[in-house]
């Protein structure tokens, strides 16, 4: 998983109103901030498990793939893009994720 600029933070241009049970958080200005505040995503999250890298302050991952706000992407044994969903929050599918993952490891995968 890669950690990018969050969606919705106090100081963006569309700040989460509302906590909803999700932290309301600023948007990180160093590349420390950002670390951190991906740690507590992934802890809260129960997601901790998940190898986490964090995309650089210029966002250059972001800007690659699309990401912003979401977006599932699968990199395969090959190193080639397996699977690319669509852009989130409508085109956030994790079933869709799932099979892909599993043909990529094989019919006997368990995740």
């Amino acid at each position: 998983m890669i950690y990018i600029s969050e969606a919705h933070a106090l100081d963006s241009r569309s700040p989460m109103s509302s906590g909803g049970g999700h932290p309301l958080v600023q948007e990180p200005v160093t590349l420390e901030e950002r670390k951190k505040l991906a740690g507590s995503c992934t802890t809260g999250l129960k997601i901790s498990n998940i190898p986490t890298l964090v995309d650089l302050m210029n966002d250059a991952v972001n800007k690659a793939y699309g990401a912003h706000p979401d977006r599932l992407y699968l990199v395969g044994k090959d190193g080639k893009i397996a699977f690319a969903g669509g852009r989130g929050p409508r085109g956030f599918q994790p079933d869709e994720l799932e099979r892909a993952i599993k043909k990529e490891l094989g019919a006997n995968a368990k995740l």
